[in-house]
């Protein structure tokens, strides 16, 4: 995300120093200043200063400025405030230079152009009006990029997100290559905030007011050719193939040099190219250009927005507010009312709750553990089910060797189909070529023996949830896998201490808890155990950071952190369907909180069979706490053959075209037969909600008070990308600190008092509300 400048630093380096037989910049400098009467001690002055700049560097390649960003121990460049002043000091020598007639604009890093502003910039501020500057001195950086008579040229390779995709707009021409990296967007919704350097007004005069507002509001990425198409692109540089040098950085280099020629171009004709709208695109800006029509387009998207949404966040209202104003009241208006917007919006609870969330994904990112000995390169999946076949389709998808073994042919045949068929979507949808995906596929081998097994670095176990079950893979494995060799089992709940007590070495045991979908879903959690080795827990970490996961690392015990909150949450829906709650009130209830899926097809996802065993298990670990509803409606509904989506029917029945289902009849039946009679108003949806969001939480605060977590970060992650909890709230813990402990606790305690001991809150709750200055977050 982004919405500030860049720091462009500038690293000169003189030609006498380096060999080099064409003048450097620094002689550049010299020579042109000299020549027009500067002063020799105010150009060396200068010219140090430029040896200081850490993040870019500029020289000439004739009458062109080739700007380059690398900012320094990053693998990416990002926008900080220290740019600000850097980036205009290196334009400001570049306009003042006469021996340059034009600018390119190019990164250093492979993979990254710019992928948006530094947050702390925003997190430093202490007010919405600090903020609003920030906005608007990145507004006017941008109109002078803009505003220069010698033409910029953006080569863009990698990510150009945020104030990346900003400092583009503002430029005169954009080439980027059509590499798999290169992807452009506008994320800032995602943080809860809006483009605020220039980018709500540059982009829809760009690609037009719908698909602006479409790239704004989703905060999604589309890549070079997409771009190219939509006009937000002008010219694309395909990737070149084998060669002496790596494929990335010729690219790169063939990249700058047709940049180079496109901006002697453009300074030669001293005008940009017109550029040739399609019909389509002039007829929706004559159509906008009519006052009453504009309205109610806007209108409308500002009603969808509200619907998908259910006004839990108010960027993207905020947004449409934006755009509208500048068409409306002209760009002066528009420029004003994003400035205003971007500080208003830094400040709400929603962006702070999602700023948060970015804190701890970036945190979550990172191997906290130290490298392992040997990075897992082979390993193997047991179970090719739903999970396993998840499981096995993300590690092929990294380049690493995967054996995939089940029981049966049948079995590993259709894990085959399931992997095959996720990666043939992403050819449909050109985010992959066939070849790519073939070459894919070679990584992945079928079997369903334990031929290889030897060779392997990490087992990872995905059988059913029987302790039995899983012993008896864990024996055959250890037959066969080498001394070294980590074996991981993909439980849910089953302790990690309780599967490891049959192993001959319980120190390589560890539990690497995936969600499903594998290949969609974000976290993964690895549960360290007893007797769990570093050098185990290192190599699964590092694995799943391959894997593009998000890791958090728990201590071992029945539920692990996810387990243990989803357990009580469910508990209490099973009672709301007892009490009469119908199972779209029920979706329709949570998902006005926040959640993305209701809860009733929550259910219906994990599988109720999977449901029903969880919450024996930790019914019997933790007692009263767990209690709610009756677990036996659950065994009922298992016992009828209705285990959920995998058989078609659950609390819904699934026809098996794309969003067709309707509630099942003989799930209506079951919630009769259990019917109890509300100890409370069950007519009031707040209620309804913070029960359901309280026993959450409260679960989360004792796996904290526990040590089952090492971080409200890591809980409010885990919760948000693992279990869906609404993320405008920014996780249980964010909550507790926004909601107020005290608050939260009268709540409870006044729920307790009417359900019993499953709303009592714990020890560390209490402590918070007794100490108004406690926080889990600073």
């Amino acid at each position: 995300m982004s919405w500030l400048f860049f720091e462009l630093i500038v690293l000169f380096r003189c030609c006498e120093h380096d060999g080099h037989s064409r003048d450097c910049n620094c002689c550049l400098l010299i020579k042109t200043r000299a020549s027009a009467g500067f002063d020799f001690h105010r150009s060396f002055s200068q010219t140090a200063a430029a040896f200081a700049r850490t993040h870019c560097n500029y020289d000439a390649k004739g009458d062109v400025a080739v700007v380059r960003f690398d900012c320094p121990d990053s693998k990416v460049n990002t926008l900080s405030r220290q740019f600000q002043k850097e980036f205009e000091e290196v334009m400001e020598e570049v306009w003042a230079n006469s021996a340059l007639a034009s600018v390119v604009l190019v990164s250093k890093k492979p993979g990254s152009f710019i992928a948006g502003a530094d947050i702390n910039m925003i997190s430093a501020c202490s007010s919405a009006k600090e903020v609003t500057e920030l906005s608007l001195h990145g507004q006017q950086s941008m109109a002078r990029l803009e505003a220069s008579t010698k033409p910029v040229v953006a080569a863009i390779n990698g990510s150009c997100l945020g104030g990346g995709l900003e400092l583009a707009l503002a430029c005169h021409h954009r080439i980027a290559t059509k590499s798999s990296k290169t992807i452009l967007g506008a994320p800032e919704v995602m943080l809860g905030l809006l483009p605020g350097a220039g980018g709500t007004q540059r982009l829809p005069k760009l690609v037009g007011v719908p698909t602006a507002l479409d790239l704004m509001l989703t905060g999604r990425n589309v890549r070079a050719d997409r771009a190219k198409k939509m006009g937000l692109v002008d010219q694309l540089v395909d990737p070149l193939g084998p060669g002496l040098k790596p494929a990335e950085e010729r690219t790169m280099e063939y990249l700058e040099e047709v940049a180079i020629h496109a901006a002697k171009s453009l300074a030669a004709t001293k005008k940009l190219p017109e550029r040739k709208l399609g019909w389509m695109r002039r007829f929706q800006d004559w159509v906008l250009g009519i006052r009453l029509v504009r309205e109610q387009v806007l209108k409308r998207a500002d009603m969808a927005v509200r619907k998908q949404s259910h006004g839990l966040y108010p960027a993207p209202h905020r947004i449409i507010e934006v755009v509208k104003t500048s068409l409306d009241s002209g760009k002066g208006e528009g420029y004003k009312s994003e400035a205003q917007a971007f500080g208003e919006l830094a400040f709400t609870n929603e962006s702070r709750a999602l700023v948060g969330l970015y804190h701890g994904q970036v945190s979550c990112k990172k191997n906290h553990y130290g490298a392992p000995k040997k990075p897992a390169s082979h390993l193997a999946v047991i179970g090719a089910g739903l999970m396993g076949a998840g499981i096995a389709q993300v590690s092929i998808e990294k380049g690493l060797k995967t054996h995939l073994k089940d029981v049966s042919l049948e079995g590993v045949g259709k894990g085959h189909q399931q992997i095959y068929k996720g990666l043939d979507a992403r050819v449909r949808r050109r985010a992959l070529t066939s070849f790519e995906r073939d070459r894919t596929m070679s990584y992945l081998s079928c079997q369903i023996d334990y031929a290889e097994f030897e060779k392997v670095d990490i087992v990872i176990e995905a059988v059913f949830e029987e302790l039995d079950l899983k012993h008896r893979v864990l024996h055959e494995v250890e037959a066969v896998v080498s001394p070294e060799c980590v074996i991981a089992s993909n439980t849910s709940a089953l302790p990690i201490s309780k599967i490891a007590a049959i192993s001959k070495h319980p120190q390589r045991v560890l539990g690497m808890h995936y969600f499903s979908p594998v290949e969609r879903m974000q976290l993964l959690e690895v549960v360290r155990g007893e007797q769990t080795s570093p050098q185990a827990l290192s190599a699964a970490v590092e694995l799943g950071l391959r894997q593009g996961k998000l890791i958090v690392v728990v201590k071992d015990g029945p539920g692990f952190y996810t387990t243990r909150c989803l357990a009580p949450t469910l508990s209490e829906a099973v009672r709301f369907l007892q009490e009469g709650v119908t199972p779209v009130r029920l979706d329709s209830l949570t998902q006005a909180a926040g959640f993305p899926i209701g809860t009733a097809t929550l259910m219906d996802e994990v599988g109720l069979d999977v449901a029903v065993h969880v919450a024996q298990d930790l019914g019997k670990a933790f007692g009263e706490r767990f209690s709610g509803g009756d677990e036996r409606l659950l065994a009922a509904m298992v016992e009828k053959g209705f285990l959920g989506r995998k058989s078609g029917r659950g609390c819904f029945v699934y026809s098996g075209k794309k969003g067709k289902r309707s509630v099942n009849p003989g799930a209506e039946e079951i919630f009769k037969q259990f019917h109890v009679k509300p100890r409370a108003d069950v007519s009031q949806d707040e209620d309804l909600q913070l029960r359901l969001i309280s026993r959450f939480v409260n679960e989360a605060v004792v796996c904290l008070q526990e040590g089952i977590l090492n971080s409200p970060s890591d809980g409010d992650v885990a919760a948000v990308f693992g279990l869906g909890f609404p993320p405008c709230l920014g996780g249980p813990f964010r909550f507790v600190d926004s909601y107020g402990a005290g608050k939260l606790l009268g709540r409870m305690e006044a729920f307790a008092s009417v359900y019993g001991a499953a709303f009592s809150p714990c020890q560390l709750l209490k402590d918070h509300a007794k100490d108004t200055s406690k926080k889990f977050y600073p």
